[in-house]
């Protein structure tokens, strides 16, 4: 038993080992910033070499923007505080930027004097982009409540018009509920996608799903060619298609009893083309895309490499879109 003990690697040597093997970047400084230690974690996660960086000022990795954090630190580290979980932002050495979380501990020497700072770097890339994603579903959720409750209140506006009593309007409502459920249905279909469930389908049918809670058959009119959309783009038509509609709904000429609506849809060089006119509603405003409903259009068009170009005209909105018909059909 003696002999093993006398064996036993030195505690430093274990402590060196486990340092080195570390997933995460492990750096020490002294307290001018200059890099004393640097193990192999940190050449994955920043791209340097030990030898390229040891010797050099830590500012290396801090982008100009963030230069004065490095004193903030320092002076932390000097009252002997402890710095844990601090989100930043730090460079690579191809100059790339990265989203990393510090935790960074005052270094003593033996007389108990603090002489530097160990700094523990993590990627935190991946958490961030599931805080945007998160952030992003979170405010598109938000904006498709409003516009429910607002299309439901527009819906029962609508019904009320032209019912003749009271058990006609309480059924051309849920009738029209009803519908407005199963357009919203078509908006989450990439859900269906994901699990393998395929499907396609046809423009014309998409848009009259959309548009048939609003109970306007008559004043709209969908005209031109009916090309099939395919699962991976459903569901950004659908919304793309619900925000023109709830807008119409809301602002435009669905939202008045002698408005129009007209769809053509045209077929050029490789391009389907969708041209959206509303007629007889209220004078339309630019002001009438803005905030989340602009950015998720925005986002739509861009999943879809669209075009898409509004002209509000004095009778109404005019709205064109273009879709790469190969990405239509995907």
């Amino acid at each position: 038993m003696a002999a093993l003990v006398a064996n036993a690697p030195d505690p430093r040597d274990w402590l060196a080992a486990i340092i080195e093997g570390s997933d995460d970047a492990i750096v020490s400084k002294d307290l001018r910033g200059i890099i004393q230690s640097w193990n192999s974690g940190a050449t994955r996660l920043f791209g340097y070499e030990a030898e390229e960086v040891i010797g050099k000022p830590v500012t290396i990795l801090i982008p100009e923007g963030r230069l004065d954090e490095e004193p903030a630190i320092i002076a932390e580290i000097q009252r002997g505080m402890q710095v844990e979980h601090f989100e930043t932002v730090r460079r690579r050495k191809d100059g790339s930027l990265i989203d990393i979380s510090l935790t960074i501990s005052p270094i003593r020497n033996a007389d108990g004097i603090i002489v530097g700072a160990s700094k523990i770097a993590r990627d935190i890339t991946e958490k961030r982009l599931a805080q945007e994603q998160q952030q992003l579903l979170m405010g598109e959720m938000r904006h498709r409540v409003k516009n429910l409750f607002a299309l439901a209140s527009a819906i029962v506006s609508i019904s009320g018009r032209s019912a003749t009593d009271v058990e006609n309007l309480r059924t051309t409502i849920q009738a029209r509920l009803a519908s407005l459920v199963r357009a919203h249905e078509l908006t989450m279909s990439d859900w269906q996608s994901i699990s393998g469930n395929t499907q396609t389908i046809a423009l014309h049918t998409l848009i009259k799903a959309i548009l048939e809670p609003y109970g306007a058959e008559e004043r709209i009119v969908i005209t031109g060619s009916n090309p099939v959309v395919g699962t991976r783009a459903m569901t950004h038509i659908a919304l793309l298609l619900h925000e023109l509609a709830t807008n119409a709904a809301k602002y435009g000429s669905l939202s008045a009893a002698e408005g129009q609506l007209d769809l053509r849809i045209g077929h050029e060089n490789g391009v389907t083309l969708l041209v959206w006119r509303e007629t007889g509603g209220p004078e339309p405003s630019s002001e009438q895309n803005s905030g989340f409903g602009s950015r998720l259009e925005k986002g739509l068009a861009s999943a879809l490499h669209a075009t898409i170009e509004r002209e509000w005209k004095r009778e109404g909105l005019l709205a064109s879109i273009g879709i790469p018909s190969e990405i239509l059909a995907d």
